[in-house]
Protein backbone atom coordinates (compact mmCIF):
# COMPACT_ATOMS: atom_id res chain seq x y z
CA UNK A 1 0.00 0.00 0.00
CA UNK A 2 1.10 3.26 -0.98
CA UNK A 3 1.45 5.74 1.72
CA UNK A 4 -0.76 8.96 1.71
CA UNK A 5 -0.37 10.87 -2.05
CA UNK A 6 0.90 14.16 -1.66
CA UNK A 7 -1.84 16.47 -3.98
CA UNK A 8 -1.17 18.96 -5.95
CA UNK A 9 -4.68 21.28 -6.41
CA UNK A 10 -4.81 23.99 -9.26
CA UNK A 11 -7.64 25.52 -10.31
CA UNK A 12 -8.62 29.65 -10.53
CA UNK A 13 -11.52 29.47 -8.39
CA UNK A 14 -11.27 29.25 -4.80
CA UNK A 15 -14.47 27.29 -4.14
CA UNK A 16 -13.68 24.84 -6.32
CA UNK A 17 -10.20 24.24 -4.51
CA UNK A 18 -12.17 24.13 -1.10
CA UNK A 19 -14.36 21.50 -2.19
CA UNK A 20 -11.91 19.52 -3.72
CA UNK A 21 -9.66 19.64 -0.07
CA UNK A 22 -12.83 18.32 1.43
CA UNK A 23 -13.30 15.84 -0.93
CA UNK A 24 -9.67 14.42 -0.34
CA UNK A 25 -9.75 14.54 3.43
CA UNK A 26 -12.32 11.80 2.68
CA UNK A 27 -10.37 9.66 0.38
CA UNK A 28 -9.06 6.71 2.73
CA UNK A 29 -8.06 3.85 0.27
CA UNK A 30 -5.31 5.38 -0.57
CA UNK A 31 -5.56 8.36 1.72
CA UNK A 32 -4.54 11.83 -0.15
CA UNK A 33 -3.32 15.45 2.03
CA UNK A 34 -3.32 18.54 0.12
CA UNK A 35 0.69 19.71 0.24
CA UNK A 36 -0.10 22.92 -2.09
CA UNK A 37 -2.42 24.46 -4.01
CA UNK A 38 -2.00 26.88 -6.58
CA UNK A 39 -4.69 29.74 -8.58
CA UNK A 40 -2.81 29.31 -12.10
CA UNK A 41 -0.17 27.91 -14.29
CA UNK A 42 2.42 30.04 -12.85
CA UNK A 43 2.01 29.20 -9.58
CA UNK A 44 1.85 25.42 -10.10
CA UNK A 45 5.14 25.50 -11.61
CA UNK A 46 6.52 27.20 -8.91
CA UNK A 47 5.27 24.56 -6.59
CA UNK A 48 6.42 22.08 -8.45
CA UNK A 49 9.94 23.02 -8.92
CA UNK A 50 9.98 23.16 -5.05
CA UNK A 51 8.71 19.98 -3.63
CA UNK A 52 7.56 16.52 -5.36
CA UNK A 53 3.78 15.49 -6.15
CA UNK A 54 1.96 12.21 -6.45
CA UNK A 55 -0.70 13.82 -8.63
CA UNK A 56 -1.48 17.15 -10.09
CA UNK A 57 -5.71 17.37 -9.52
CA UNK A 58 -5.73 20.18 -13.06
CA UNK A 59 -8.42 22.20 -14.15
CA UNK A 60 -8.48 23.02 -17.75
CA UNK A 61 -10.28 26.50 -18.55
CA UNK A 62 -7.96 29.14 -16.30
CA UNK A 63 -6.40 32.57 -16.73
CA UNK A 64 -2.96 32.73 -18.65
CA UNK A 65 -1.89 28.76 -19.58
CA UNK A 66 -4.32 26.55 -19.40
CA UNK A 67 -4.36 23.38 -17.89
CA UNK A 68 -3.44 21.67 -20.94
CA UNK A 69 -0.15 23.59 -21.59
CA UNK A 70 0.30 23.29 -17.94
CA UNK A 71 -0.20 19.57 -18.53
CA UNK A 72 2.34 19.28 -21.42
CA UNK A 73 4.90 20.89 -19.35
CA UNK A 74 4.16 19.12 -16.39
CA UNK A 75 5.31 16.27 -18.43
CA UNK A 76 8.71 17.33 -19.59
CA UNK A 77 10.07 17.31 -15.58
CA UNK A 78 12.19 14.99 -14.36
CA UNK A 79 10.25 12.89 -12.28
CA UNK A 80 6.63 13.77 -13.27
CA UNK A 81 3.74 13.52 -11.06
CA UNK A 82 0.59 11.62 -12.17
CA UNK A 83 -2.19 14.32 -13.65
CA UNK A 84 -5.65 13.65 -12.83
CA UNK A 85 -8.10 16.91 -14.57
CA UNK A 86 -11.02 18.38 -13.02
CA UNK A 87 -13.26 20.06 -15.11
CA UNK A 88 -16.85 21.18 -15.74
CA UNK A 89 -15.97 20.96 -19.77
CA UNK A 90 -15.99 17.53 -20.30
CA UNK A 91 -15.17 17.88 -24.31
CA UNK A 92 -11.54 18.08 -23.42
CA UNK A 93 -11.64 14.17 -22.18
CA UNK A 94 -9.91 13.10 -25.71
CA UNK A 95 -7.24 15.56 -25.54
CA UNK A 96 -6.87 14.85 -21.80
CA UNK A 97 -5.82 11.37 -22.38
CA UNK A 98 -3.70 12.11 -25.17
CA UNK A 99 -1.49 14.18 -22.59
CA UNK A 100 -1.56 10.81 -21.13
CA UNK A 101 -3.82 11.94 -17.65
CA UNK A 102 -4.37 9.53 -15.15
CA UNK A 103 -8.04 10.23 -15.09
CA UNK A 104 -10.40 12.90 -15.82
CA UNK A 105 -13.37 14.16 -13.68
CA UNK A 106 -16.15 15.97 -14.17
CA UNK A 107 -17.51 18.89 -11.51
CA UNK A 108 -19.56 18.38 -9.53
CA UNK A 109 -16.75 15.68 -8.44
CA UNK A 110 -18.35 12.58 -6.31
CA UNK A 111 -16.37 11.43 -3.65
CA UNK A 112 -16.04 7.44 -5.11
CA UNK A 113 -15.10 8.37 -8.74
CA UNK A 114 -12.12 10.60 -6.92
CA UNK A 115 -11.33 7.86 -4.63
CA UNK A 116 -11.40 6.03 -8.20
CA UNK A 117 -9.21 7.96 -9.69
CA UNK A 118 -6.42 8.29 -6.52
CA UNK A 119 -6.44 4.15 -6.77
CA UNK A 120 -5.32 4.58 -10.55
CA UNK A 121 -2.51 7.06 -9.41
CA UNK A 122 -1.32 4.69 -6.53
CA UNK A 123 -0.80 2.31 -8.84
CA UNK A 124 1.18 4.42 -11.16
CA UNK A 125 3.74 5.70 -8.23
CA UNK A 126 4.17 1.58 -6.94
CA UNK A 127 4.62 0.59 -10.65
CA UNK A 128 7.15 3.38 -11.07
CA UNK A 129 8.41 3.03 -7.71
CA UNK A 130 8.81 -0.84 -8.67
CA UNK A 131 10.72 0.26 -11.92
CA UNK A 132 13.19 2.41 -9.72
CA UNK A 133 14.17 -0.09 -7.48
CA UNK A 134 14.65 -2.53 -9.92
CA UNK A 135 17.17 -0.74 -11.94
CA UNK A 136 19.01 0.93 -8.84
CA UNK A 137 19.26 -2.90 -7.53
CA UNK A 138 22.24 -4.22 -9.07
CA UNK A 139 23.51 -7.94 -9.35
CA UNK A 140 25.65 -10.38 -10.31
CA UNK A 141 24.85 -12.86 -13.19
CA UNK A 142 26.24 -16.02 -12.45
CA UNK A 143 26.10 -19.13 -15.07
CA UNK A 144 26.59 -22.61 -13.12
CA UNK A 145 26.37 -25.78 -14.83
CA UNK A 146 23.56 -24.97 -17.13
CA UNK A 147 21.89 -22.46 -14.68
CA UNK A 148 21.69 -18.49 -14.90
CA UNK A 149 21.56 -16.91 -11.35
CA UNK A 150 21.17 -13.41 -10.36
CA UNK A 151 22.78 -12.38 -7.40
CA UNK A 152 22.65 -9.29 -5.13
CA UNK A 153 25.36 -7.08 -5.12
CA UNK A 154 23.99 -6.43 -1.63
CA UNK A 155 24.67 -10.34 -0.30
CA UNK A 156 28.42 -10.31 -2.05
CA UNK A 157 30.96 -10.06 1.10
CA UNK A 158 33.83 -10.26 -1.07
CA UNK A 159 35.60 -10.88 -4.97
CA UNK A 160 38.54 -12.69 -5.14
CA UNK A 161 40.92 -13.54 -8.34
CA UNK A 162 41.67 -17.14 -8.78
CA UNK A 163 43.81 -18.19 -11.92
CA UNK A 164 41.23 -17.37 -14.70
CA UNK A 165 38.18 -16.71 -13.00
CA UNK A 166 36.63 -14.50 -9.92
CA UNK A 167 34.99 -16.13 -6.53
CA UNK A 168 31.76 -14.49 -5.60
CA UNK A 169 31.28 -14.76 -1.71
CA UNK A 170 28.27 -14.14 -0.12
CA UNK A 171 27.27 -15.68 3.82
CA UNK A 172 25.91 -18.87 2.45
CA UNK A 173 27.75 -19.61 -0.88
CA UNK A 174 30.81 -19.28 -3.44
CA UNK A 175 30.24 -18.43 -7.33
CA UNK A 176 32.23 -18.59 -9.99
CA UNK A 177 32.60 -15.81 -11.82
CA UNK A 178 34.54 -14.84 -15.21
CA UNK A 179 35.42 -11.68 -15.29
CA UNK A 180 38.02 -9.15 -13.77
CA UNK A 181 38.73 -8.00 -10.90
CA UNK A 182 39.82 -4.82 -11.91
CA UNK A 183 36.45 -4.12 -14.15
CA UNK A 184 34.70 -5.16 -10.86
CA UNK A 185 36.25 -3.21 -9.05
CA UNK A 186 35.84 0.05 -11.77
CA UNK A 187 31.76 -0.81 -11.73
CA UNK A 188 30.85 -1.35 -8.00
CA UNK A 189 32.65 1.16 -6.10
CA UNK A 190 30.73 -0.27 -2.86
CA UNK A 191 33.79 -2.52 -2.96
CA UNK A 192 37.26 -1.52 -1.96
CA UNK A 193 40.42 -3.34 -3.30
CA UNK A 194 42.87 -4.84 -0.05
CA UNK A 195 45.16 -6.93 -1.99
CA UNK A 196 46.09 -7.68 -5.82
CA UNK A 197 43.29 -10.45 -5.96
CA UNK A 198 40.52 -9.27 -3.48
CA UNK A 199 37.99 -6.85 -3.16
CA UNK A 200 35.63 -6.30 -0.30
CA UNK A 201 32.40 -5.24 0.17
CA UNK A 202 32.73 -1.87 2.40
CA UNK A 203 29.44 -2.43 4.31
CA UNK A 204 31.00 -6.35 5.63
CA UNK A 205 34.39 -5.12 6.76
CA UNK A 206 33.94 -6.17 10.64
CA UNK A 207 38.02 -6.01 11.97
CA UNK A 208 41.51 -5.42 10.74
CA UNK A 209 43.95 -7.76 12.76
CA UNK A 210 47.67 -9.32 12.54
CA UNK A 211 47.84 -12.33 10.52
CA UNK A 212 50.73 -14.56 9.81
CA UNK A 213 50.73 -16.18 6.30
CA UNK A 214 52.82 -19.15 5.33
CA UNK A 215 53.95 -17.63 1.92
CA UNK A 216 53.48 -13.41 3.03
CA UNK A 217 54.80 -13.91 6.54
CA UNK A 218 53.64 -11.61 9.00
CA UNK A 219 51.16 -9.35 7.74
CA UNK A 220 47.25 -7.97 8.24
CA UNK A 221 44.47 -9.45 7.12
CA UNK A 222 40.57 -8.97 6.86
CA UNK A 223 37.91 -9.92 9.14
CA UNK A 224 34.42 -9.58 7.27
CA UNK A 225 30.77 -10.22 8.57
CA UNK A 226 28.83 -13.19 8.91
CA UNK A 227 31.95 -15.59 7.39
CA UNK A 228 35.19 -16.88 9.09
CA UNK A 229 37.17 -16.45 6.34
CA UNK A 230 40.48 -13.99 7.02
CA UNK A 231 41.52 -12.11 3.88
CA UNK A 232 45.04 -10.85 3.72
CA UNK A 233 45.01 -7.20 3.17
CA UNK A 234 48.47 -5.81 1.32
CA UNK A 235 50.88 -3.57 2.18
CA UNK A 236 50.15 -1.39 -0.68
CA UNK A 237 46.03 -1.33 0.68
CA UNK A 238 46.91 -1.52 4.37
CA UNK A 239 46.56 2.92 4.83
CA UNK A 240 43.22 2.99 2.71
CA UNK A 241 41.44 -0.35 4.70
CA UNK A 242 42.47 1.39 8.10
CA UNK A 243 40.70 4.74 6.89
CA UNK A 244 37.81 2.63 5.78
CA UNK A 245 37.73 0.85 9.15
CA UNK A 246 37.79 4.17 10.59
CA UNK A 247 35.54 6.10 8.96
Amino acid sequence: MTATLRALIVDDEALARSRLRTLLGDCTAPAATVAAEAAHAVQAMDALRRENFDVVLLDIRMPGADGMSLAQAIASLPQPPAVVFVTAHSEHAVQAFELEAVDYLTKPVRLERLQQALQKVERLVQAVKGLQSDLTSEHLVIQDRGRTERVPLTEVLYLKAELKYVTVRTAGKSYILDGSLNELEERYPQFMRIHRNALVARRAVRALEKHFDPEEGEGWALRLNGIDDLLAVSRRQLSAVRDAIAG
